[in-house]
């Protein structure tokens, strides 16, 4: 802890002479005078300047981001990442619509309980028929109300099908699904590869 010290009078003097050529940043409130004390000026930090702030609405000037919302990779991306399983160059093809489904089901307006088993039913008949390649048609599904902060996926079919393609008893039948080609349904479509019957 520092002492303090009684100015001198050359001191006052040299600090009277600052303190009248300097200019203050804002109006004193009161008239300042010499200091009480003869001891040195404390040092203190500048007050920040206060800003007005007018009325507001929290998120009035944001952008609308609503088209944006599905933060999960789209079905499309999902199923591109997963490795080619199948000889490529049948690949290629497959997912440029040069090769034509053997049989196909069309799942549009079932429910959830309706479509799985017939889904089961469908694809493990086609692979006994001897069939390698089958469409399955979920269509793009319908946009409902969207009004919740939780924001719902459109085509509750086109996301669980292929979910369905992975898991038994279905996952040690099918080699590979991709996308379908916009000539046979494009994003309400799926081509599903079958392995051969042993």
């Amino acid at each position: 802890m520092s002492r303090k010290r009684k100015l001198t009078p050359e001191e006052r003097e040299l600090w009277s002479r600052v303190a009248a050529s300097a200019e203050a940043m804002h109006k004193p409130k009161k008239a300042e005078t010499e200091p009480e004390s003869d001891s040195l000026p404390a040092l203190s930090a500048p007050k920040k300047p206060r800003f007005d702030l007018r009325d507001f609405r929290i998120g009035e000037n944001r952008t609308d981001l609503s088209f944006r919302h599905d933060l999960a990779p789209s079905i499309a991306e999902h199923l591109a990442r997963q490795p080619v399983a199948m000889d490529r160059k049948k690949h290629r093809e497959m997912t440029r619509g040069k090769i034509e489904p053997e049989a196909k089901i069309d799942l549009h307006g079932m429910t959830l309980a309706q479509a799985h088993p017939e889904l089961i039913h469908f694809v493990l008949s086609a692979q006994d028929r001897g069939c390698r390649l089958v469409l399955v048609i979920t269509g793009k599904g319908k946009r409902g109300l969207d009004e919740g902060p939780i924001p719902q996926r459109q085509g509750v079919l086109r996301h669980q099908v292929p979910h369905w393609l992975r898991l038994p008893p279905l996952g040690a039948v099918v080699m590979q699904v991709s996308e379908a080609h916009l000539k046979h349904g494009g994003s309400g479509a799926y081509y599903v590869y079958l392995r051969r019957t042993r």
